[in-house]
């Protein structure tokens, strides 16, 4: 399955999850699901993941309110059940709405923001410690950087040369209550990174090539984390809800829903 057919997916299977389940956050699991089938395509072993070998890459969704969007990468990598898939937010599921740890391929568990970058930065740098050479992928929402603690794991990854993390900010100009520029307004996330010295990029974060472009481990980058800067737009794939804040919290439903499934249907790889 290439990473267009792995990204479809993962967006129709979100729509059935959150229909299904009337659970929330729509808009922000669309944003990313570009930027997750770009590394569980070409940057994830599976079977790595699987096994929980001591070298698999870790993936740690910083947005954890997202993690419907990480669920459906998983199914569709074989590494959740159809079973288990389906349960998806009922009483009893191991797939609870913000993700937990206790599934292959899930690292920790996520809920609170800016806590997630911070323990990648320590899973990183435990693998430089270790000798092994895995590399850790950590996904942040721009509203999430409004968060301290994710500036000060700034500090720390490069003050440790952690060269095998990589950060991925879901740059899709919105938050829970509205736009990132009117709530409090990061600025120029490039420069801030670079004062950081960090080694830093800017993409589409909807367009495969140049994620995976950026995604790849860079030879010439040899004592710096890297960031990049995914520019996304939320509900990206169904018209009505991209950049309308109301799916943040909205499930789909009647009309919605429909429309919705017609349009990406209309979109299928």
């Amino acid at each position: 399955m290439d990473s267009e057919i792995l990204a479809w997916h993962i967006r129709r299977d979100v729509l059935d999850m959150l229909y299904k389940s009337h659970s929330t956050h729509i808009g922000s699991a669309f944003s990313i699901a570009d930027i997750l089938a770009v590394i569980y395509t070409y940057f994830a072993d599976t079977e790595a993941l699987k096994n929980n070998d001591k070298e698999r890459t870790r993936i740690i969704l910083s947005k954890g309110h997202a993690g419907a969007a990480i669920y459906a990468a998983l199914y569709r990598k074989g590494l959740i059940s159809e079973e288990e898939f389906k349960a998806y937010g009922k009483d009893g599921s191991n797939l609870s709405c913000h993700i937990p740890y206790h599934l292959r391929g899930i690292e920790v568990s996520t809920a609170s923001l800016g806590q997630g970058v911070g323990m990648a930065a320590g899973i990183a740098l435990a693998g430089k410690k270790a000798g092994l050479h895995y590399r850790t992928f950590a996904i942040a929402g721009d509203g999430e950087c409004n968060e301290g603690s994710v500036w000060e794991m700034v500090m720390f990854a490069r003050q440790h040369k952690l060269n095998n993390l990589t950060m991925i900010i879901d740059r899709n100009g919105m938050q829970a209550l509205g736009e990132t520029t009117k709530i409090l307004d990061m600025g120029d996330f490039k420069s801030k990174f670079e004062a950081f010295d960090w080694n830093v990029k800017s993409v589409d974060g909807h367009n495969h090539e140049q994620l995976k472009a950026a995604l790849e481990n860079p030879e010439e980058i040899t004592d710096k984390p890297t960031c990049i800067i995914a520019n996304t737009v939320k509900g990206k794939g169904v018209s009505f809800m991209e950049n309308n804040n109301l799916w943040h919290y909205r499930y789909p439903q009647g009309t919605d829903y429909d429309n919705a499934v017609i349009e990406l249907e209309a979109q299928k790889p």
